[in-house]
């Protein structure tokens, strides 16, 4: 069977409450107009389900862990029902007396959770007071495009990105928290270095700083989010003949390049070459 060359996809930018029972019809009815737009997949800020440590969520103890597994629970079962990948940002709770891990839950369209992203590079705070820290990456595959995915500060790490172009990503689903306008630069360029889309999906409460969006393999914004959204759709189109050179020719060149045959094969001994006071 030949893999579809587009994907629809849906990036939320959604209000995110201290309460996991306000935000979760938020994320179902999104869910609902995710699967009318004819996205296969919607994507969900950090912490959108449970609330975010350092902003909604000051101690864990106010956390009402059974309302937020019954969350959980009914986002799956409309995944499920709408045949559509979610991936939702939510804190998943480790045996006591550690801290939860910061996550992307992966529920795919049949309804089960088939992976987690915990994230890893946690700031100062969260690893000190808030979260433990992950240490793998997650990549998954939709109707023949791999996904992979990554939160927040974790922007300030290209080694990251270019794992997961290493690992073979389609797409990068960036969920965050921004603290600084500057986030959606460093998208940009992680998208165009590594040569594939990236989705950043962020809180309505962050629209000041940026709005959720939709980066092209090239660093072009092909889908952006104003003030006053809560939902965007995008494609991810591999014919799209503005992707021609950052898809068919950048991307395998650079992967070539980084290997590096292409340059110790064309080394040379020269005196010139290894006197390095001459002109």
């Amino acid at each position: 069977m030949t893999s579809p060359s587009s994907l629809r996809i849906a990036i939320a930018q959604m209000m995110i409450t201290e309460d996991a029972r306000q935000n979760g019809p938020t994320v179902r009815r999104l869910m609902h107009e995710a699967a009318e737009a004819g996205a296969r997949l919607v994507q969900f800020p950090e912490g959108c389900l449970s609330g975010y440590a350092k902003e909604q969520i000051r101690d864990w103890d106010q956390m009402d862990w059974p309302a937020l597994r019954e969350e959980h629970r009914q986002v799956a079962a409309l995944a499920a029902e709408l045949r559509l990948w979610v991936v939702l940002g939510s804190t998943h709770r480790l045996t006591p007396p550690h801290r939860p891990h910061n996550s992307l839950y992966v529920i795919a369209d049949d309804g089960q959770v088939v992976d987690r992203y915990d994230k890893r590079y946690c700031s100062h705070t969260e690893i000190l007071h808030c979260y433990t820290p992950g240490f793998a990456p997650t990549t998954f595959s939709v109707d023949g495009f791999t996904f992979g995915c990554a939160v927040c500060i974790e922007i300030n790490f290209p080694e990251l990105f270019q794992e997961y172009a290493h690992l073979g990503v389609d797409c990068l689903l960036l969920s965050a928290y921004p603290v600084d306008s500057i986030f959606e630069i460093r998208a940009r360029a992680h998208a165009a270095i590594n040569n594939y889309w990236l989705a950043m999906a962020t809180p309505a409460q962050t629209t000041d700083l940026l709005n959720s969006e939709l980066i092209g393999p090239d660093g072009s914004v092909l889908a952006r989010a104003d003030a006053a959204s809560e939902l965007i759709i995008g494609e991810l189109d591999r014919h799209a003949p503005q992707f021609d050179v950052a898809l068919n020719k950048a991307r395998p060149w650079r992967a070539n390049a980084r290997e590096g045959d292409i340059y110790r094969s064309r080394r040379v001994r020269d005196p010139r070459s290894e006197d390095r006071t001459s002109f």
